[in-house]
């Protein structure tokens, strides 16, 4: 029998992070960089307005006030892109959008709202300091800095940034297109009709948004029955576009079950009991050269399984530098008996704040694989497999599920 640990580090061994792919910048939200980004060139690349208003000399105001507003002539008109040469002379001003640049002798913007907004003479009644409402040259970005680093996800935001530098196109690593086949005679889908006997598949819609949820691209496929021929030519046909293929039942050894009939033959997977709970029988390979992972059936178990071992392996393919779920040790609020030389994954509602600890209540009966339970929970506590007691009061580490 394998332990957490052992399975775990033959999972990771398997999927190394994928080759990076330059792509175009819609491509590339979600992604994680595989490249050092760095500017081109100054942001903004001038002096600019950073508001509607009057450029003006901050010295010819100095002495604005309300009781003896200083008046200037407008000379001309700047709009955001203008880049026709302007220049201030004695006692002028330039009428300016938010984004233009600013003339030459121009040190500050007075705001629009705040003059008589006159068209061909202004009237302003109060003084400006030196660099008001100027966005100066490279204040945003300088050319040659590192604007993002290899490793950095990527969101809207960065790629507003990498937009207004330029960037059409930004190596990555690509999210990992993760196929999911369910097995079972049993099982229908969601919003049919359903006979007795019929169970619902529960872990095609799930595993996908779990897959969502870890930077992969999901490819559902309808329930496959227990049958040799259509498993085999389900997953033949989907390792065209599988980077990782996940098998969810089939696992177990009564009659019907058909996953290890299916995959021994057509590549390289082990099948083993795994010293955890929920859990244990676990399938992991390769075919073709695709990672296979085959999970249990239950879809308790198999949340717990994805979430303990898939999870890391996808955020591995697509470059991520933290690969598991953040953990915080928080104090149980019942007790109960764990398996022997199991590690053991109890789900839990966690309450608390860092100044005051945390606390962890079962949301379910451990042991139990109730979907109810695994839904209320906002956090799954590791009970660690040389622990035989869990009693109220003790510590234990507990993975946060919606960080």
């Amino acid at each position: 029998m394998r332990t957490v640990a052992e399975h775990l580090s033959a999972c990771l061994e398997i999927a190394q992070a994928a080759a990076p792919l330059d792509v175009v910048l819609l491509d590339a939200v979600g992604c994680v960089l595989a490249e050092d980004v760095v500017a081109a060139f100054d942001l903004p690349a001038a002096e600019l307005a950073a508001l509607d208003g009057y450029a003006v000399s901050s010295e010819e105001i100095a002495s604005a006030s309300p009781e003896s507003p200083v008046h200037l002539s407008v000379v001309d008109t700047l709009r955001a892109g203008d880049v026709r040469p302007a220049r201030l002379v004695r006692r002028s001003a330039v009428l300016i959008d938010s984004g233009a640049p600013l003339p030459a002798g121009a040190d500050a913007v007075v705001p629009w709202a705040d003059t008589d907004r006159g068209d061909s003479r202004v009237s302003l009644s109060a003084p400006v300091e030196p660099g008001a409402n100027v966005r100066h040259c490279a204040e945003d970005v300088a050319e040659g800095a590192t604007v993002l680093p290899a490793g950095s996800r990527l969101s809207a935001r960065h790629i507003a940034l990498l937009a207004a530098l330029g960037r059409y196109r930004v190596k990555v690593h690509p999210a990992p297109r993760v196929v999911i086949v369910s097995i079972g005679d049993e099982l229908v889908e969601p919003g049919r009709p359903a006979e007795p006997g019929d169970v619902f598949d529960a872990n095609g819609h799930a595993l996908a948004c779990a897959v969502t949820d870890s930077g992969g691209q999901p490819f559902r496929v309808s329930a496959v029955p227990d049958e040799l021929r259509a498993l085999q030519e389900t997953i033949e046909d989907q390792l065209v576009r599988a980077d990782v293929l996940i098998t969810t039942g089939g696992l177990s050894t009564g009659q019907g079950d058909t996953v290890k009939a299916v995959l021994s033959p057509l590549g390289s997977v082990r099948f083993d009991s795994v010293a955890m709970s929920p859990g244990r029988q676990l399938g992991l390979g390769s075919v073709e050269g695709t990672p296979i992972f085959c999970l249990p059936g239950d879809p308790v178990s198999a949340q717990i399984a994805f979430e303990t071992f898939v999870r890391p392996v996808l955020r591995q393919i697509a470059g991520w530098s933290g690969l598991h779920r953040t953990s915080l040790p928080a104090t149980v609020t019942a007790g109960w008996t764990s398996h022997a030389g199991m590690r053991e994954f109890v789900p839990v509602h966690l309450t608390g704040a860092p100044s005051r600890g945390y606390t962890a209540e079962p949301t379910a009966e451990p042991g139990s694989t109730h979907l109810l339970g695994l839904a209320g929970a906002n956090a799954i506590a590791v009970v660690p497999e040389d622990t035989r007691k869990v009693v109220v009061g003790d510590t234990l580490h507990c993975l946060l599920l919606d960080a």
